[in-house]
């Protein structure tokens, strides 16, 4: 039995079937909530049979003070939101991810375990490409027929989030197919995941698998020649593939299209090719100024929204984000969903825990920087400031956030085996 196979036997066995369960469940709503309430339950019963284990896992004790920050933001953006019961049953909700992180870090402690549930994770993923591609040949997934617009796959038209969680958590994919095959396994996974991402027609995607690619091209490199030749052989292969799905794909040259509107330079081009984003920026930066310390409230912004936007906001007068009169949604950008819904105050915690991380990431060996790679790079590609995003304090987004924060915080602590302690 080849080490891949074993290695994803491994991960379908208890403890880690739990976690990976959050991940394989993710296209269908809320039931991935199953994943993090069996960890509750495995978290529950580990510190009723160990109090103090706590105190024996670093990596533990450093995730409860990433969350902390994360999740003291929104705490005190509750105490005055402008959507009082939203903020506060978020606040209350954001605490289920505690117990999901402590149990990735108490049941992947040995490397193998990380190794295992990586390449689960792949198996997942890569699964999730081949039913998009599916659906680009034929026009159905097994969620169903696409829209004319976009590639949904098995996340369904009615949830288009195919192309920003492939993109997020392509690494993972990369990395197993990388140790099982080399460079021809990299280049092979790095084009099936291609197609989809590009076809699933969210920009920001395209940008987070722009970015994987590099962080794996200096990965595999390691020195500024071979880095380079990396490079310029991947904006080739991009440009190429970007070709191929303009010629051959309408929903990919209708998205181009759109996105050829910023060469304009005017402002009406350049938020018509951005899909509104620029009227809501804009409209979050007075959000921020009228409640500079702690924010409107956590997702509290669709609420506040209209009370700063122009009277003739397009987010307000049609049904497109969240409905007529309501505005958009969310930010779309991480920075801004933090300043607006949190304030000052809660972009403080945040920029102290990526502080945080980064020292504590600078401190483990190389050995364990390379294990924790995939997962690393795809929390850097998650938060990677100049991009459009999801909101992170989401149900959807904020969980896959928290999933990968609480398996980051557990690589980082694995014991690795003898060959890997240098």
């Amino acid at each position: 039995m080849s080490s891949f196979a074993v290695s994803l036997k491994a991960a379908l066995r208890s403890p880690l079937l739990p976690f990976w369960l959050v991940i394989a469940l993710l296209p269908f709503g809320r039931s991935s909530e199953l994943g993090t309430f069996l960890c509750l339950v495995g978290t529950v019963l580990l510190f009723a049979r160990h109090p103090s284990a706590l105190r024996e896992h670093a990596g533990a004790r450093l995730l409860l003070w990433l969350l902390a920050a994360y999740v003291v933001a929104a705490l005190v953006s509750a105490v005055d939101s402008m959507a009082p019961a939203k903020s506060w049953s978020t606040v209350a909700a954001l605490l289920r991810y505690a117990p999901l992180g402590l149990y990735a870090c108490f049941a992947i402690r040995r490397e193998e375990k990380l190794r295992a549930l990586v390449v689960a994770v792949a198996a997942v993923v890569a699964f999730w490409a081949l039913d998009a591609w599916i659906q680009a040949l034929t026009g159905w997934s097994l969620a169903g027929r696409a829209t004319p617009e976009r590639l949904s796959g098995i996340f369904g038209a009615a949830n288009l989030k195919l192309g920003p969680t492939l993109a997020v958590l392509s690494p993972f994919v990369l990395w197993a197919a990388h140790r099982r095959w080399g460079l021809k396994g990299l280049a092979t996974a790095f084009l099936f995941l291609l197609l989809p991402v590009l076809l699933s027609g969210s920009r920001s995607a395209w940008l987070c698998y722009g970015l994987v690619a590099v962080g794996f091209a200096w990965h595999v490199a390691r020195s500024p020649a071979r880095f380079l030749a990396a490079a310029v052989t991947g904006v080739v292969v991009l440009l190429l593939a970007a070709t191929v799905a303009w010629k051959l794909s309408d929903r990919f040259h209708e998205r181009m299209e759109r996105t050829l509107q910023i060469t304009q330079g005017t402002g009406h081009a350049i938020d018509w090719a951005l899909s509104g984003r620029l009227d809501i920026w804009r409209t979050s930066v007075a959000m921020f100024e009228g409640h500079p310390i702690n924010g409107v409230g956590v997702r509290a912004y669709r609420v506040a929204y209209p009370g700063y936007a122009p009277a003739n906001d397009h987010f307000v007068v049609s049904d497109e984000a969240c409905g007529v009169g309501e505005g958009a949604c969310h930010a779309h950008q991480w920075i801004l969903e933090v300043l607006t819904e949190t304030g000052t105050f809660g972009l403080a915690c945040w920029l102290g825990a990526i502080a945080m991380a980064i020292v504590a990431w600078r401190r483990v060996g190389a050995a364990v920087r390379r294990n924790a790679f995939p997962v690393t790079l795809s929390l850097a590609v998650m938060l990677f400031p100049l991009n459009t995003h999801l909101a992170f304090y989401s149900a959807w987004w904020g969980l896959l956030f928290a999933w990968l924060l609480g398996l980051w915080c557990a690589a980082l602590h694995v014991v690795p085996t003898e060959g890997e302690r240098a």
